[in-house]
């Protein structure tokens, strides 16, 4: 089986490197406006970049309730789980799930950072996200 950062889940959004994990954005050349996802390559208006790795959670919320299917399409055991936002220093605010925290330990501001986040499609598949979690080697 493929490492699955070899097979990301959509083309121009992350890529893996020795770091880990990182995401992919886009500069407009005319206005240095930043776009995440990233626009594709051939796109001569915009050049593309890496986007920070780690930032601050600036909101969060908790999806207790399993959404309506579709475009739901997970197991039928659902589990709450956290999605935020992540201010990336310097470039945007990136939209995500929130892994591998307890949702009582989420605070505004507490350090983040990026990680691979493994997604099974529909036929089964397997495909590679991304989420953030606390960092634990920046304070909040």
């Amino acid at each position: 089986m493929p490492d699955i950062l070899e097979v990301p889940i959509a083309d121009d959004l992350i890529r893996s490197d020795t770091e880990g994990v990182a995401l992919l954005a886009s500069r407009e050349r005319a206005t240095g406006r930043l776009c995440f996802p990233a626009r594709t390559e051939n796109d001569t208006r915009y050049e593309r970049m890496v986007l920070p790795r780690t930032g601050r959670l600036w909101s969060w919320t908790v999806q207790r309730f399993r959404p309506k299917s579709p475009p739901y399409a997970g197991p039928d055991a659902f589990e709450p789980y956290a999605v935020g936002y992540i201010e990336l220093e310097g470039a945007l605010i990136v939209e995500g799930r929130l892994v591998d925290v307890a949702f009582d330990a989420l605070e505004i501001g507490m350090a983040m950072r990026v990680v691979p986040l493994p997604f099974r499609l529909a036929d089964g598949s397997l495909r590679t996200s991304f989420g953030f979690t606390a960092d634990e080697g920046q304070g909040a």
